[in-house]
């Protein structure tokens, strides 16, 4: 009985781990409800729940009570960088997701495939369906996407995938605390997003680079309004130094 009982527990596992790691459910976005789950796969409350904590436990799913589960990682989430990451200043994880984005949206442009790029258009236009349909207590889209997600991958450099995880997971932290905002709209975000893609499609590598820097400047930012402007501030002259 016991045995029967882990074999369930193991395919609902990989039944959620499938879902998640193929993207058929986005990063950021919310699971099906666990009602619909124990219908879908037969099994009862208990099980559900245990994949859920064992997903959530990974930093692949987050449950918000009151709200639903929502994907946060399609691959398991290495916590002990999270939480090294989430210790320092709210400018220096800024300035390192900076890093990594530019970087991610330069390799796409020059090894993105064709399926990666469709996958990437697709995720786009689900995207401004929903900044079109959103109302203020909509979740998804808090924190970066499905869309940033799969520009790491089209960058195809699973280091940088593993460390923006563990950047993103600190971000939330930080987010929930108050100390970072959001600065552009999600209809903003959505044409910040569609610069990028235009620029990959392209193979555009400076234009990469430009655009996700612009964006990143205004996705999330501090909440001190002086330390958003100090900020700015050094980008713009760390900007003047590279074209020098």
């Amino acid at each position: 009985m016991h045995r029967g009982g882990s074999q369930i527990a193991r395919r609902t596992h990989q039944f959620l781990s499938r879902k998640i790691a193929s993207g058929e459910w986005p990063v950021n976005s919310r699971i099906p409800t666990e009602a619909t789950l124990m219908e879908t796969l037969g099994v009862g409350k208990s099980t559900v729940r245990e994949a859920v904590r064992s997903l959530a436990h990974q930093g692949m799913l987050e449950t918000m009570p009151g709200i639903g589960t929502f994907v946060r990682s399609r691959s398991p989430v290495n916590s002990v960088l999270a939480d090294y990451v989430s210790y320092f200043n709210v400018e220096e994880v800024l300035g390192y997701r900076r890093a990594l984005e530019i970087e991610a949206a330069q390799l796409a442009a020059v090894g993105r495939t064709d399926q990666q790029l469709a996958a990437l258009r697709a995720a786009c236009d689900a995207e401004g369906t929903a900044a079109a349909d959103s109302l203020p207590h909509v979740e998804r889209g808090q924190t970066p996407g499905e869309f940033h997600v799969l520009i790491f991958e089209a960058a195809g450099n699973e280091l940088m995938t593993g460390l923006y995880a563990g950047v993103i997971a600190a971000l939330r932290q930080i987010k929930s605390s108050g100390r970072i905002v959001h600065g552009a709209s999600p209809e903003l975000r959505h044409q910040d997003h569609l610069a990028v893609l235009r620029a990959i499609e392209q193979q555009d590598v400076p234009g990469a680079a430009h655009a996700a820097a612009f964006h990143v400047d205004r996705d999330l930012v501090p909440e001190d309004p002086g330390l958003r402007g100090e900020l700015a501030e050094l980008r713009s002259l760390n900007g003047e130094r590279a074209e020098q």
